[in-house]
């Protein structure tokens, strides 16, 4: 009887053990998907998670939707390329829901694949983009509805949409056709500020608007309303946008070639045209920042967009800024990757892939020009190293294998390469 006692004991403590060894394993499984549950305050400026804009359309049109398939192939491509964040601009289409379902089936089949998603909810002032005079003092009928859809998402995929943005370029001025006061952005962010509150949008959630330096009081003081201050504090962060590309032709002191450099060799003129590009776009940055400071406010401020497009028919090509073209490109890419790992700062780089549907009737529109790879998957001249580094073997996009540009060719590229105008040059064209 003792014997079998002491059996039944021995058993016991084996048991025990067993199960407290499996509690440690499942505790140490807990931890790490505690470890993996990351907020918009771990990945926003954390140089392991750099940002991107993605559209994803190849077609003319925004009525030819990216499949899933399409979208599963592009985020590969991202995701070799070490982006963790995507910002998409509205819910009124298919394509942000299914960028969504996308990432969550690659995470089904691999658990440690990772992306997410600044989520961006599209504002229209009343009568935008109809035949109607716009009144940018009173709100689109349709801002509710698209508000309440990208609710539904953030509350959907809690573990990819970190971000949920009330505007792109909603409140500056010269988005004539649908621009409204930021009065309306203000309610939308308030209104998703409450929702956090009340527990129903999930707490570490991150509210902001994407919008123009200007909009966010860099610029002209008629942006600095009360309105705006208010917006600032409501706002988790601040995204703005910096564009020295559009710059170069709007206000382009800081782009010609100033006389003490015209002895320079035509690369060196271009180098230094691009750091100036780099230096613009963070005196942008710095006049939000004292903006922000002036209302006492300290809280974060990202790139929401800046970019550079690789061809123009317009003012940026040839006959005009002469800033286009993949070199560049590839040196502002660069320039803005190093400024804003080394400051903490998250660049929501302008864009993943060209996009033909922006200027449709214009081939060679700068619009369609923004990708860092061209339609078709060629990778531009910023991505040529990556290539070469065999990043992206084995993947494709749409069927074909990542290649460069140009066939690789430099010679071919320096060809289009252009050296920005001296002052005198651009006063005797204009």
């Amino acid at each position: 009887m003792r014997a079998l006692k002491i059996v039944l004991l021995s058993v016991v403590v084996l048991v025990g053990l067993i199960a407290c060894k499996e509690g440690q394993k499942e505790n140490t499984k807990d931890q790490t998907q505690i470890k993996k549950e990351v907020t918009a305050k771990d990945i926003l400026g954390n140089p392991e998670y750099l940002a991107i804009s993605y559209g994803g359309y190849r077609a003319n049109t925004r009525e030819v939707q990216p499949t899933l398939d399409e979208i599963k192939d592009d985020l590969k491509i991202m995701d070799a390329m070490g982006i963790k964040i995507l910002r998409t601009y509205n819910v009124q289409l298919p394509q942000a829901s299914n960028i969504l379902k996308a990432i969550s089936e690659l995470k089904e089949v691999d658990p440690d694949f990772e992306m997410y998603v600044m989520l961006g909810a599209w504002i229209d002032c009343k009568n935008a983009w109809t035949d109607q005079a716009p009144d940018h003092n009173l709100e689109s009928e349709q801002n509710e509805g698209e508000i309440d859809r990208a609710v539904a998402l953030a509350n959907q995929y809690p573990d990819i949409v970190k971000v949920l943005a009330v505007g792109n370029e909603a409140m500056v001025k010269w988005a004539e056709s649908y621009f409204v006061q930021p009065k309306v952005i203000l309610k939308w962010v308030n209104r998703l500020q409450d929702l956090k509150k009340a527990g129903k949008l999930p707490e570490d959630l991150w509210i902001t608007s994407s919008d123009d330096f200007a909009s966010w009081g860099g610029g002209d003081p008629l942006y600095h309303t009360e309105d705006l201050a208010r917006l600032v504090k409501a706002v988790d962060y601040i995204s703005m946008h910096t564009y020295p590309y559009h710059y170069s032709h709007y206000v382009p002191e800081f782009w010609w070639v100033p006389a003490e450099e015209e002895g320079l060799s035509d690369i060196e003129k271009i180098e230094a045209a691009m750091i100036r590009a780099k230096e613009t776009a963070i005196s942008k940055y710095d006049s939000v920042s004292n903006y922000v400071k002036s209302l006492g406010v300290d809280k974060p401020i990202h790139i929401g967009e800046t970019g550079w497009a690789t061809v123009s028919s317009g003012y940026y090509g040839p006959d005009g800024s002469r800033a286009t073209d993949e070199l560049k490109s590839a040196l502002y890419y660069k320039h803005m990757r190093e400024w804003t790992n080394a400051n903490g700062i998250s660049c929501f780089y302008f864009e993943a892939f060209d996009e033909k549907w922006k200027d449709a009737h214009n081939k060679k529109g700068s619009e369609n020009h923004f990708g860092l790879f061209t339609v078709e998957g060629k990778a531009k001249y910023a991505l040529w190293e990556m290539v070469d580094q065999g990043i992206f073997k084995g993947l494709t996009r749409d069927g074909k294998t990542i290649t460069k540009t140009y066939d690789g060719d430099k010679e071919a590229l320096m060809k289009d390469v252009l050296v920005p105008p001296t002052q005198q040059e651009h006063t005797m064209v204009h």
